[in-house]
């Protein structure tokens, strides 16, 4: 039993006991609560958390579109023009098919941050490319690379002609680049590149190969000055085709011109005649062999006063260190290379051998086909002037019908 005893019974009257118990009132709500600016302020904060979660709905729905293959069926290529916005993008990724949702292509921007990262240039994108895929592209600028080649031998004037039938290429030329300034090779480039920034590029090229070979040219060589080098290269170039033969054909010519003899070198004539255009379309005639041009070496001692084409490396490189030979004469053999000769009399067999197989192939043509007539005035094989050294035809541009 526990010691302590239990609580007394206040008794209450009879009064007090038919009295209905008093209830607390409750406390009303702050006035600060019912403030306008609270009620707006929760209203906010409600509308915040909705938004929130209707964006983070729409990140993950955004997310899959941004991730998933897209529409494009085969590979692409699409220009994005300069100037172009984001919404300007979109439109041409939607009107040539590589994306379908262009809001996601945007939002997908704006969420990496990438906006100002966006380049015009022209795009491939792949088939089924994602959203990703195309932002990614266009963000690290992969853009198509064109290519222009310019083959050995060319006159700068020819090189222009190619340049402006390259639609790729943008603007015009001011003039024609001098002679031999221009470096043969290919050059890749992207669209919208101007004309002049490709002259540009083969110029500067030019001039640092030529400064590179010029500094290890062989230190007995006839010529002077690195222009003279373009000039002697340029002879090369036109002379032979075979890749073998170039330190054979520079060594003709130094040779020659360490001896006071002139070169006698058919392109020569004919750049002498028609200039930049670099071909005469017919053969030499024998007027013309004789007909006195500023470059006509076989009216003129010594180089031309400029070179004749745009020599490519391998015939820099020839000129400046040619082989070591004392051979004078060459003559084309009918197969694109040539029979060298140190001597007039080692020349004139070599040339009475190819004389005798081209009559042979003659002889040997079906009856019903006759070689066609010279055309007039075209050099006849037995007058040939003495001490001529080779006689070779033009390798690319030009074909002759005379014979050294």
């Amino acid at each position: 039993m526990s010691s302590k005893s239990p609580k007394p019974i206040t008794p209450r009257s009879p009064r007090t006991a038919i009295e209905p118990d008093t209830v607390e009132i409750p406390t009303r709500r702050s006035k600060s609560a019912r403030h306008p600016f609270v009620v707006i302020g929760n209203a906010i904060i409600s509308i915040f958390v909705l938004l929130a979660i209707m964006a983070g709905i729409a990140l993950v729905i955004g997310k899959q579109r941004f991730d998933a293959p897209g529409p494009l069926p085969d590979d692409r290529v699409v220009n994005i023009p300069r100037g172009s916005g984001i919404r300007d993008i979109a439109d041409v990724l939607v009107r040539d098919g590589v994306i379908d949702q262009p809001w996601v292509f945007v939002g997908g921007v704006l969420v990496l941050k990438a906006r100002e990262g966006l380049k015009a240039g022209e795009y491939q994108f792949k088939a089924h490319a994602s959203i990703r895929d195309v932002v990614a592209t266009i963000v690290e600028g992969r853009v198509v690379a064109h290519q222009f080649t310019v083959p050995e031998g060319l006159t700068s004037e020819q090189i222009v002609a190619r340049l402006l039938d390259d639609d790729t290429l943008t603007g015009n030329i001011k003039e024609i680049p001098r002679e031999g300034t221009l470096l043969p090779d290919t050059y890749n480039f992207t669209r919208g590149v101007t004309r002049e920034q490709i002259i540009q590029r083969m110029e500067q090229a030019q001039q640092r190969v030529l400064k590179e070979i010029w500094d290890r040219h062989s230190p007995d060589l006839p010529i002077k000055t690195p222009d003279q080098l373009v000039i002697l290269a340029s002879l090369v170039e036109k002379e032979t085709g075979k890749p073998e033969e170039r330190t054979r054909v520079a060594a003709v010519f130094v040779n020659r011109l360490k001896q006071k003899m002139r070169l006698q070198s058919d392109p020569t004539i004919i750049y002498g005649l028609v200039g930049g255009k670099g071909m005469l379309g017919r053969p030499i005639m024998k007027s013309e062999i004789d007909q006195a041009t500023p470059y006509n070496t076989y009216q003129i001692d010594g180089l031309p006063p400029g070179p004749i084409a745009n020599p490519g490396r391998a015939s820099l490189e020839a000129a400046a260190n040619p082989a070591r030979t004392r051979e004078l004469y060459f003559v084309a053999d009918g197969t694109g290379g040539h029979a060298f000769a140190e001597t007039y009399e080692q020349h004139q067999k070599n040339v009475a051998r190819l004389r005798s197989v081209e009559f042979d192939q003659k002889d040997q043509a079906p009856a019903d086909v006759q070689p066609a007539p010279p055309p007039p005035q075209a050099v006849p094989a037995a007058s040939a002037p003495a001490q001529q050294p080779h006689r070779a035809p033009s390798h690319r541009n030009q074909t002759t019908q005379t014979t050294h």
